[in-house]
Order: structure tokens, then sequence, then C-alpha cells
């Protein structure tokens, strides 16, 4: 079967699909203790932001087009380690979303070929991502080689007088 979308290197005129699949996948996960509490303003605060990843010289993202429409994205970004490990850097992977409808297609097969590539251009020998336990995102990971290595836990501290309150989440 051949697929019906091509990869490629995503550019500044794809800000606008990027902006809409990466709040996409923030929406998802609206339930989250640590996604779900999206800003008012995540809007403009995401197009400033993936303009400067877009931009960035250690960073690069992927997107899947499908009939002249963005049907996924993936971020990596060059990664140093501490200086007493190896290896000296690594790839993270980030916000890899692929809109439901354009799932099980070998979408996220294809974003990660093309971030292999990526790396083997840099001279990256390993790839690290953070993903929400327990999800189809979490077996689609294991599927494709990515194994556990740490967990990552969150402790929620009582407002203090400097920190400022959180305002209630944005569910749209």
């Amino acid at each position: 079967m051949t697929a019906d979308f091509s990869v490629r290197h995503a550019t500044l005129g794809d800000l606008g699909s990027i902006v809409e699949l990466r709040l996409s996948l923030l929406r998802e996960y609206r339930d989250h203790p640590m996604y779900g509490h999206l800003r008012p303003d995540a809007g403009p605060r995401a197009e400033e932001l993936f303009r400067a990843q877009l931009m960035s010289p250690n960073e690069t993202m992927f997107v899947a087009q499908s009939a002249g429409r963005l049907i996924g994205v993936m971020r990596c970004a060059d990664t140093p380690v501490s200086p007493l490990l190896f290896p000296e850097h690594y790839c993270f992977v980030s916000s890899v979303y692929v809109r439901p409808d354009d799932r099980r297609r070998g979408v996220l097969r294809a974003l990660l070929a093309a971030a292999e590539s990526w790396c083997a251009e840099r001279g990256i020998d390993e790839m690290r991502l953070n993903n929400v336990t327990e999800s189809v995102a979490a077996h689609a990971w294991e599927s494709l080689g990515f194994g556990v290595v740490e967990h990552v836990r969150r402790r929620a501290l009582p407002p203090s007088a400097k920190s400022p309150t959180r305002p209630q989440t944005v569910a749209n």
C-alpha cells in the first residue's frame, strides 16, 4: 500500500497549522494533572514559542501532509546531556500529534523515520520522549521500540503569596 501522505521539515509557513495541531494534543489531555491546565491565551503564546522552535538551529519539526493539509507533527530537539554522562547529546522528541482520523495509517512511523534521519545527520544515537502512561500513545511508542526508563513524579504545593493563582482551565 502506498502512503497518501508525505513527511517533510516544517517551515514558518506551517506555523498556523502547527499551533492548531499542538494545541489539539493538549486538549486531548484536558483531564491530565500536568497538561490539563491550558491557559486562555495559549494560542498567541504557542505561536511565539513554536516560531522560536522553528527558527532554532538545534531543533526541527517534521510535518505529515495529505491533500494539502497537515495531519501530523513531531518536534525534535538536539539536547545536551550532563557533561558527566554519555551520550553527549540526544534527540528529545516532543509534541507529537496525528489527527485522530489519520491515525493507524503509518503517519507516526513515517514522522519517526524522518526524525531518525535527522539524528543520523547530526551524529545523535539516542532518542528520548515523555508520554502519558496508560494511553494509546504509550502503546504506540512501545511498539516503535521506546522503553520506559524512569517515571516523572509530581507533587502540587499549596499556593504561596508569591505564586500566581492558576485561572480556571479553558476546555475548548
